[in-house]
């Protein structure tokens, strides 16, 4: 068997895990995957475009490295994600004049935008920003990332907290950070604001769904400064 043809059908086995939600079996998969890309003459660092299956050796590598991306965001493997990142990227810009744009480029777009702004990387996230061209910039999913970057500046947290719920599946590890991050600083500016703060003001303030998300939350976070007790929120001095 061909080294192409037997990594099709890892990156096939990879596929169905992945849908079954196995990430065992991914990463598995993912592995073994990455060797036997290494192995095909198109597939980057060899780069030898002059393989009769060099288009074919390159869709699949770019196919493997969204999957990776997408694992290494199930897995919350921050590590992994950046560098899947990195290595998927390069399909994308790299392989323009040959290869069909990938129906998913945008999607991890968005998402390699909004894990830089979770991180508050927001000079690479005006980096990558600027390289995506105007087709990009109409998608949804890197809409939606700028437009939480710009509520995030203008310290609009309800709505960055409100549109977490309406963003696509693919986001929900980030947006769950983002969530924290932002129930972080309102804490914060609750803390700046009040010496005290019932616990019902701070469930809508944070926009949880209940007030033992509220109590659950104020105790794990007790150790920078904000504890609960009965029905009120305190903020030591």
């Amino acid at each position: 068997m061909s080294v192409l043809k037997d990594a099709q059908q890892l990156a096939d086995k990879l596929k169905t895990a992945y849908k079954k939600q196995d990430y065992g079996a991914t990463s598995s998969s993912l592995d073994q995957l990455k060797v036997k890309l290494i192995q095909l003459p198109a597939v980057p660092p060899n780069s030898d475009l002059s393989s009769s299956t060099a288009q074919q050796e390159l869709s699949l590598a770019r196919d493997v490295y969204e999957h990776a991306v997408l694992l290494a965001l199930k897995t919350q493997n921050e590590a992994a994600v950046e560098n899947s990142f990195t290595q998927l990227k390069t399909f994308y810009t790299d392989t323009r004049h040959i290869l069909p744009p990938s129906p998913q480029e945008w999607v991890f777009a968005g998402l390699n935008l909004l894990r830089l702004l979770v991180a508050n990387r927001i000079a690479e996230f005006h980096t990558e920003l600027e390289l995506i061209p105007e087709q990009g910039m109409a998608s949804e999913h890197v809409s939606h990332a700028i437009q939480l970057e710009q509520w995030l500046m203008e310290g609009a947290y309800n709505k960055v907290l409100a549109a977490g719920s309406q963003l696509p599946a693919e986001y929900s590890f980030c947006v769950d950070q983002l969530s924290a991050t932002v129930r972080d600083e309102i804490a914060s500016c609750s803390e700046a604001a009040y010496s005290s703060l019932p616990l019902a003001e701070a469930q809508k303030l944070m926009m949880f769904k209940g007030q033992k998300e509220v109590e659950a939350y104020a105790q794990q976070v007790c150790c920078t400064g904000v504890v609960a007790c009965g029905y009120s929120m305190f903020v030591p001095d």
